[in-house]
């Protein structure tokens, strides 16, 4: 019975990170297979070999936080309460799903185990207190470096990455001899090439940001319950991502895999550098981290930036003479335009139509991800708690 209790566990833990493959390759690689600089096949492969390179060095962090700190006593993860945690995990990110917001799988994952520990009274409050407040600066901190990149630095890093693609492949392969040699197409210039390796591995980052913190949000139960160690876990956890990015993502990479993607190409690897690193830093941590919230914040961070240039600092506090942060704030900066200095821009010139963020879309997103892991803690502390088979 255990030996059957087990498979159904790690079937049910591949599922979720297969789902987490499927969701996480296509905001990662998205900008790079729209650029036509990566196939969706190169996208998956890339995102199955750095989600892994992640979670097999600092992912072990978020997993032993989740699996064994979180909880004061390891043992209240046994194989059922380890099957039902992974369970209203997918629930919850089935509730998100249905209402086209991206969920946090992190935030959820805490909040199921959460459920369960206080169903058990058993959760380590300190530990709990760490997570929420890192959750509550992390956005802070990303909305404030995407502002001062946005306000300062943005223009020139269009200068830098802003690109055209040529027509024809980027690169061409001489067979002639014993070893095949690649070099530029005639029509690749080396400013198309830069920029198209900058996308590329903006997406491995992403990738592995993504294997440090969601790998514990599939096996953190199954490693905590002590049944399953951590490096065949996260082995199976990988081959279950590399899975879900090979076949599900195809379609998010078509539609460029989430909202981020579709922002100017300067500006998405602006805030997918930021949103990674701090993830990444999180992780190394072992708290576990919303993606999403830090992305979303540095996005209006960013335009918002961008959007005050106009006004000296002294003005831009002012809320009638902050001009609306627009799309076009983010895009009006041409490759070679001469760049005005701080306060001198013509406010005018800012375009007012077309904002960056819907102010009722982005409350969606922020509520979606609070209201999600809410549904997975309450769900997962009732039914620990009353059913009677978990003996609460």
């Amino acid at each position: 019975m255990v030996g059957l209790l087990l498979v159904v566990g790690v079937l049910v833990a591949m599922f979720v990170a297969y789902n987490i493959g499927g969701s996480t390759t296509g905001p990662a690689f998205g900008p790079a297979v729209g650029a036509d600089a990566l196939s969706k096949t190169g996208a998956a492969a890339l995102m199955g070999l750095f989600f892994f390179l992640g979670a097999w060095t600092i992912g072990r962090n978020v997993v032993t936080k989740l699996g064994t700190e979180l909880v004061v006593e390891p043992g209240v993860f046994t194989l059922e309460t380890s099957i039902a945690v992974l369970f209203f995990i997918g629930i919850a990110l089935l509730v998100g799903n249905v209402f086209g917001v991206p969920a946090s799988t992190s935030m959820t994952a805490v909040g199921a185990i959460a459920g369960l520990a206080l169903a058990g009274d058993v959760l380590n409050l300190a530990v709990m207190g760490e997570i929420v407040t890192w959750w509550v600066v992390s956005p802070i901190i990303g909305f404030w470096v995407s502002l001062i990149i946005g306000r300062y630095f943005y223009a020139r890093l269009n200068r830098v990455v802003a690109m055209e693609r040529s027509e024809g492949p980027l690169l061409d392969v001489d067979r002639s001899g014993p070893v095949p040699i690649p070099h530029l197409h005639r029509t690749t210039n080396r400013r198309e090439l830069v920029g198209t390796l900058t996308v590329v591995a903006i997406g491995c980052l992403m990738a592995f940001s993504s294997g440090t913190s969601n790998i514990a949000n599939a096996i953190a139960p199954l490693v905590g319950s002590g049944e399953l160690a951590m490096d065949p876990a996260i082995i199976l956890g990988g081959i279950a991502v590399a899975i879900g990015a090979f076949t599900i993502a195809r379609r998010t990479l078509e539609t460029m895999g989430s909202d981020i993607t579709e922002l100017p190409l300067t500006a998405a690897i602006v805030v997918a550098s930021v949103s990674s690193a701090l993830v990444v830093f999180l992780s190394t941590l072992g708290i576990p981290a919303s993606f999403v919230i830090i992305a979303t914040m540095s996005i209006v961070g960013l335009g918002w930036g961008r959007a005050t240039r106009p006004v000296t600092v002294p003005q831009a506090v002012r809320s009638d003479k902050a001009p609306p942060v627009t799309v076009d704030a983010l895009a009006a900066d041409e490759v070679g335009d001469e760049l005005p200095a701080i306060g001198e821009e013509d406010p005018e010139d800012i375009p007012r139509p077309g904002d960056l963020f819907n102010p009722a879309t982005t409350a969606r997103v922020v509520l979606m991800q609070n209201v999600v892991p809410a549904i997975a803690t309450v769900g997962a502390y009732l039914t620990f708690r009353f059913v009677p088979i978990f003996g609460f």
